[in-house]
């Protein structure tokens, strides 16, 4: 197994993401390629390197452009080719690499994966699906910004793909939710309504609208919405859990039963923290491009960085790409009976 991984992206430079790439060596039996400035990641890499054991594994390959956070995708693509993510994405595609990491812009991501490997048969729009925590275990959620304007068959693909995404994390038979405003049939815009009508009429496990106070319930494991929306989702679910813990460090402190409480209570609150924190999910997966990619978040940490270059690894193993190419098929020649 080979990741290429940019390193190049991200907020804190390439030091964390080297750190993630070592300790990922150290965990599973793969190869890591670092794609950015040669000299830089160089002198990143000698002072990490041998602590780790692993430094044959990590190798380096050299890009002089870099997209930045603040770049349009589409135009950055276009005009630098000789970007660490476009470099990246071209090792896929000569088969030098079998996944693609980057923590940096996902939009620009996204498009590099699309420009340079293309979709997979039969999806109209690939998308960026995410893994949110709940009071039971994970969900999938898909599309969570790449696509802000979508047709129903949009959604109704990334149902397909989020529930291929979900089977790779040992759920048999993904229970499918359309994020809406209120559970009863028939209600939401006129894209929800076509999309569970197409959902309903398929063989996928579909069990009906879920709102958003739903999301973190754990009664589905897919939840299936169009970019605008999930994005929107994603940033207030991040906003909720910063000022959650910001608010409880404040109440802490106003008394000492309330310090000898947390002192107790320690152990609780990490494990609590650990369970929502976004660096414990591995990324978040593009879905129907004709190979693999995971975008991580900006703030990525060593660990976050680990676990989305394992992610990427599962999902070659899992062979993610060819269960939605099968259901995708299997679909549109039912659609077609039925017609």
């Amino acid at each position: 197994m080979h990741i290429a991984l940019d390193a190049m992206g991200g907020d804190h430079g390439p030091e964390g993401l080297i750190a993630g790439a070592l300790l990922a060596a150290k965990e599973a039996d793969l190869t890591v390629s670092l794609v950015g400035d040669e000299k830089l990641l160089h002198s990143h890499f000698k002072k990490a390197a041998p602590e780790s054991g692993v430094g044959s594994r990590i190798h380096i390959v050299h890009s002089s452009q870099v997209v930045e956070m603040s770049d349009n995708p589409v135009d950055a693509i276009r005009k630098k080719k000789d970007s660490s993510i476009m470099v990246a994405f071209d090792m896929v595609r000569r088969g030098d690499a079998d996944a693609v990491v980057s923590a940096g812009n996902s939009g620009a991501t996204l498009a590099a994966a699309v420009r340079r490997l293309g979709r997979l048969k039969g999806v109209a729009r690939p998308g960026i699906a995410s893994i949110f925590p709940t009071v039971k275990k994970p969900v999938v959620l898909m599309d969570i910004g790449a696509n802000v304007d979508c047709r129903p068959l949009h959604l109704f693909q990334f149902a397909i793909m989020a529930s291929a995404y979900s089977r790779s994390h040992e759920v048999v038979k993904p229970r499918i939710g359309l994020l809406t405003i209120g559970e009863e049939t028939g209600k939401g815009n006129s894209l929800v309504k076509e999309t569970y009508a197409m959902l309903e009429q398929s063989s996928l496990n579909f069990i009906g609208n879920v709102e958003g106070r739903d999301v973190y319930k754990g009664d589905v494991d897919v939840i299936v919405c169009d970019g605008f929306v999930g994005n929107i989702c994603l940033k207030i679910s991040e906003g909720l859990v910063e000022a959650a813990m910001k608010m409880l460090r404040d109440e802490i402190v106003k008394s000492l039963a309330a310090k000898i409480g947390f002192f107790l209570a320690k152990p609780a609150f990490r494990a609590f923290k650990k369970r929502v924190d976004y660096s414990e999910y591995g990324g978040a997966p593009l879905l129907g491009v004709n190979g693999t990619g995971v975008v991580c978040h900006g703030k990525s940490d060593a660990t976050a960085i680990k676990n989305g270059i394992l992610g990427a690894a599962t999902m070659v193993q899992k062979k993610v790409n060819s269960e939605i190419v099968k259901t995708i098929a299997t679909e549109s020649v039912e659609r077609q009976v039925e017609v």
